[in-house]
């Protein structure tokens, strides 16, 4: 008996028949592949879209390159290679049914969540459930062949279909579950060195050993000492006397004394300037007299109340809105773009160079036609990205409102938390970051040295067409003048941007900064919570005058006096 299948027809996608399903793949055969190792497999994300299998019309996997395209660009990619077959991915998110005492009712994992896709994370896992859909479509008719069906299809289009609805998504390992990258376990924890000196810690009343501060202290893993660690920004912190000693002994590791407990501790290498894991914290805390179960049994009856140091504040936590009622803006310029871990350096970026008109008009305003022209594997081509990338961000697409009726629900609900869906410039990432030491990396970057990573490959692929970047060119000319002979020098150079000294003298609230320097030593010394830290607020004009004042050159090489002289620039 023949397999009923679906026709689409474009424009108006009605329904008819077709034959046997083995006779109907026959002339696509030689199109179909299996995945072989080393294949990336994109069925998370289209490469000129940020459509995905939730995107209201699924997204469509190459069943020969495996790429994905959303339903208005994978027209595009059957004109230009001719591919015809492709599998068609779609997530269906329903909320859970409830039970009668209100909550979701437990139930079984759905037999039909089968993608290995990254779930959505706008979506609570406990109140929300999946149901994925697969099929096999065909160009340009636009058969539609229910999967899985295994009896009815060849074996070798049963294989690929399995193999990619079984691959793991491109960059599913580049998107970790927080903004933290991964720790990994210090090379030096198996054979740290420790010094038989006697060094016992007691368990309360620490200090700094170098200049008595007693909050975020740092104990020395190779022998025992005790010293503070880096100054921050909201006036906590310590005078970096742990970075100092580490400098003179090259000691490597350290652990942060008010964070042990039994379940372990952070650890910091100074040698590979990471947060690392020591699976043998134990033995060499113990080695110094520190009992990591008495630790905590302290911590529990408040036996540390002298080292209760304040958390350090985040910036992140200083600059929000706290305690203000926020309106949710939607539409476009307002679309959110999602950390990928440890990658805001990257969204910080990118927001900036698409609110500049220059890149708007030649990434965003040329969309049509460097699509168009994309080579046949897209998500290798950076001006294809960069255009998907400003698009994402301007279009509003992927910034809507929740529907009326589904903002009635929920305000019913009294759990209004609708937020924007936002995007993930992976892809993007994954190209610009190829071959780059840090920037393939999850650790923290900055942003300043990503911008400047980004204008030379706008530049080297600008080649015959508009520099978007000339927008950040300009030119700085330096006279250097020799103090003897009184003979001056002229250089020039080509920036792109002006890192500009920040005054402290030109600050408009000097006396309230000199107030709180005060009261903060006053606040260390008699171990008080420390006030809340003053910014200096120093005029632009003033960043500017600083960087334009003259300077002296104190190792000036003359060429008239053919020797060292004291030069002005």
């Amino acid at each position: 008996m023949p397999f009923i299948t679906t026709l689409f027809l474009n424009p108006g996608w009605g329904k008819h028949m077709a034959a046997d399903l083995g006779e109907l793949l026959v002339p696509y055969m030689p199109t179909i592949r299996v995945p072989r190792t080393g294949d990336r497999v994109f069925k998370s994300e289209c490469a000129f879209s940020f459509d995905s299998p939730e995107s209201e019309g699924g997204l469509y996997v190459c069943m020969n390159t495996f790429l994905g395209f959303g339903r208005e660009h994978v027209e595009r990619h059957y004109r230009k290679t001719g591919q015809s077959v492709y599998m068609h991915l779609k997530r269906h998110v329903k909320e859970k049914a409830t039970g009668a005492a209100g909550g979701a009712i437990p139930r079984r994992r759905n037999g039909k969540v089968f993608l290995d896709l990254e779930l959505n994370r706008d979506f609570n896992g406990e109140d929300y459930e999946y149901e994925d859909e697969a099929k096999l479509v065909i160009f340009p008719d636009h058969f539609e062949i229910p999967l899985p069906n295994i009896e009815e299809l060849p074996a070798l289009v049963t294989i690929a279909c399995d193999a990619v609805l079984n691959a793991s998504s491109a960059y599913k390992k580049q998107e970790p579950e927080s903004w933290d990258e991964e720790i990994q376990v210090s090379r030096h924890a198996r054979s740290l060195r420790q010094l038989d000196n006697g060094v016992r810690i007691p368990p309360s009343g620490w200090k700094c050993q170098k200049c008595e501060m007693r909050e975020n202290l740092w104990l020395n893993l190779t022998d025992g000492a005790v010293l503070c660690g880096k100054w921050f920004f909201d006036g906590s912190g310590g005078n970096g006397h742990a970075l100092e000693h580490y400098r003179e002994t090259n000691y490597p590791l350290a652990v942060k004394l008010d964070t042990i407990t039994p379940d372990g501790a952070d650890v910091y290498s100074f040698e590979e300037e990471e947060a690392v894991l020591d699976p043998h914290i134990s033995e060499h805390l113990s080695h110094f007299g520190i009992d990591m179960l008495q630790m905590q049994k302290r911590t529990e009856n408040g036996h540390h109340t002298d080292n209760n140091a304040r958390p350090r504040v985040s910036e992140w936590e200083v600059i929000q809105e706290s305690g203000m009622k926020l309106k949710a803006v939607y539409g476009s310029g307002y679309t959110g773009v999602k950390n990928l871990g440890n990658s805001c350096y990257l969204g910080t970026v990118m927001q900036v160079l698409f609110s500049i008109p220059d890149f708007q008009r030649m990434y965003v305003g040329n969309l049509q036609r460097i699509f168009d022209y994309s080579p046949l594997d897209p998500t290798q081509d950076f001006a294809t990205q960069m255009a998907k990338l400003g698009h994402g961000l301007l279009s509003g697409q992927y910034s809507k409102p929740p529907m009326k009726s589904e903002l009635i629900e929920q305000v019913m609900k009294e759990e209004y938390k609708h937020q924007q869906k936002g995007i993930s410039p992976r892809m993007l990432k994954a190209l610009v970051s190829r071959g780059h030491p840090e920037f393939s990396s999850n650790r923290q970057q900055d942003a300043h040295e990503f911008l400047l990573h980004i204008i030379n490959l706008v530049e080297r692929n600008s080649a015959g067409s508009e520099n978007p970047s000339d927008v950040f060119r300009f030119l700085v000319e330096e006279r250097v003048q020799c103090c003897q002979t009184r003979r001056v020098r002229y250089t020039q150079r080509v920036d792109y941007c002006i890192q500009l000294p920040a005054p402290i003298e030109a600050a408009t609230n000097r006396e309230e900064l000199l107030a709180y320097e005060a009261k903060r030593k006053d606040a260390e010394e008699n171990m008080r919570a420390p006030p809340e830290p003053v910014r200096a607020r120093i005029p632009f004009t003033a960043c500017l005058q600083a960087f334009t004042e003259p300077e002296n050159v104190p190792d000036f090489w003359s060429s008239a006096l053919q020797a060292k002289s004291a030069g002005v620039k």
